[in-house]
Parts: C-alpha cells; structure tokens; sequence
C-alpha cells in the first residue's frame, strides 16, 4: 500500500515594503522624480483653475474667493450661435491632421527603414526632421513669401504655365488643403522618428522566415512590418485623439490671423475663443471655454478607447 504525499505547504511570498523599494531603487526613483515634479506642477495643479469657469473672478477675491455665478461663463459661446459650427472645424480640420499625418509617418518609416544608403538615409531623415524646429512666425513668413500674389515663386511660375495667379489672402477655399499640407510637412519628420524606433525593435527572424518562404519585400512590409506597428499606431492615434477639439492655435492664428474672408472656413475654437477675449478680460470665460474642449477631448477619448478595446482589448490604453 502506496503512501500517499502530505499536502504542500502554502508558500508565503514576502512582499516589498515601499520604504524598502525606496532604499534599494533610489537612484531610479531620483532619476524619475524632476518628471514627476514637472506633470504635476504644469499638469495636475493647473486644473484646480477650472474653478473659474463657474465663477466671477476679480482680483480681489483671487481664484477661490471669487463669487459663484453658475453657467453665466458658458454663455458667451452659446450666444453667438457658433458654437456648433467651430466645434465640427475644430474636430474636422484635427481628424484631417490625425489622418494624413499617421499615413505620411508610417510611409516614411518603412521607407526610411529599408534604404540601405547610409549617407542618403541620414540626409533625408534629418531634411525631413527640420521642419519640426521651425517656428509658426517663420513658417508663415515662408508661405507668404511663396504664395504672394505679386512676388510669390509658386504663382509666378503658375502666371507662367496657365495665365492665371491665386490670391491666398481671398481665396478661403483653397485654406483647408493648404493647412493639412503644413502641418504634414511641419511634423511628419517628428512623427516619423516613434514608427522608425518600433520598426527596428521587430524580430529580424519574422523578415528571414519571410524570405524563406519566397516574400519579396513589398509582401514582407504587407505581412510583417505594418502588423507589427499596427499597435504602435493605435496608441499614437488614441493620444492624438485627447488633442482632438483643441486646435493648434500657433498655426491658425499665425497663418490666418484676423483675415475675416478666411475665418469661414479657417475658424475654430482656439481662435475664435482669443479674438473673443481680446475685447473681454474675463479670466472665466476663458476658462470656461477651455473646460468645455477639454470635456469633449475627455469624452471623445474615453469613446473611442472603448471601442478599441471591445475590438481588441491588447491594442487600448486602459
């Protein structure tokens, strides 16, 4: 007759206390500590401000002690009936960033990627790169200088080839395409640089099985370097999607500015909300305007990770 084994002893596993994690990962946590000072200071403590969207601030009182006058701050933006019409500009004109932008970068990296040109390679990524480093102020400089009506390079050659010049500062049509156009070339290079790191970091022996099997390299981009960013790129575009309704103000203003033939189609809510309080200091309802985008970022982001994650709960971000 067998004996049976006695029943095994439940193993305890010590965890670590946090004043010991503290003592054996210090130099981590040290090292760490000026990014965490830095979210909350210029993240987390400015939001204690959205308390002036629900009051009558005056300097006086300050933030906390200003009198409560409920919705009155949202007021402003309901009343001039375009509320609706800036909030869609804002989120088109962003969705069509979202867009071209992810497409280029992705482009661009599997591009850069598969030269095997060294000195090309570096060449093209750093022209492509240094757009990023250049200012909106000089940006609009250069698309004046090349698109002027009179002495712009762009139309004297099309005065050449068709008779014909285009007069950007009145022609409000052609904004929405140009403004997509420089922002693409502005932040792409950027862009470009998060795909290329996630490119490299795929296994090798996926593109050697690939050719083993007799892929070419269009067939081994298809099958193996676009899967493995597609996490990649829903990440970066979930987190573009928080920035959803708040445009890039720098571009907007600096490119349109207050040119009231292009505003039809070039206004949204940042620039619509600055020319609103150029001739009103009212701290709340600049505040207000801004809770308001930032509940629609809010909403649009938590939507849509959702339906990332219903589809495929590996790809969201919480």
């Amino acid at each position: 007759m067998s004996k049976k084994n006695p029943p095994a002893l439940p193993v305890r596993i010590r965890r670590e206390t946090f004043g010991h994690t503290i003592r054996k990962d210090w130099m981590l946590l040290l090292m760490l500590l000026p990014a965490v000072l830095y979210t909350l200071v210029f993240h987390y403590l400015p939001m204690s401000g959205l308390v002036l969207s629900f009051k009558q601030f005056n300097y006086v009182d300050g933030v906390f002690g200003s009198p409560w006058n409920g919705l009155d701050n949202f007021r402003f933006l309901l009343i001039s009936g375009k509320l609706g019409t800036l909030t869609s500009a804002t989120l088109l004109y962003n969705f069509g960033f979202i867009v071209v932008n992810t497409f280029l970068e992705v482009l661009i990296a599997v591009f850069l990627n598969e030269i095997t040109c060294k000195w090309f390679k570096k060449s093209f990524q750093s022209f492509i790169f240094l757009p990023y480093f250049i200012s909106w102020v000089v940006a609009a400089a250069i698309v004046q200088a090349l698109l002027s009506y009179e002495y712009g390079a762009i139309n004297k050659i099309l005065e050449i080839v068709s008779g014909n010049k285009i007069n950007i500062n009145t022609t409000a049509s052609v904004w929405p395409t140009l403004l997509v156009t420089l922002s693409a070339w502005k932040s792409v290079g950027y862009g470009s640089v998060v795909y290329l790191s996630a490119i490299t970091g795929i296994d090798p022996g996926l593109y050697e099985a690939a050719e083993l099997d007799g892929a070419n390299k269009w067939q081994q981009i298809r099958y193996v370097t676009l899967p493995a960013l597609l996490s990649t790129v829903i990440i970066m575009v979930l987190l573009a999607v928080g920035r959803i309704f708040r445009g890039d103000f720098g571009m907007f203003y600096q490119l349109i500015g207050n040119n009231g033939v292009l505003l039809r189609k070039t206004d949204i809510l940042d620039t619509y909300i600055y020319r609103s309080m150029l001739g009103n200091s009212n701290l709340g309802m600049t505040a207000a305007a801004g809770f308001y985008q930032s509940v629609l970022c809010f909403v649009t982001i938590m939507a849509v990770n959702a339906l990332v994650k219903w589809i495929e709960p590996d790809y969201s971000l919480f």
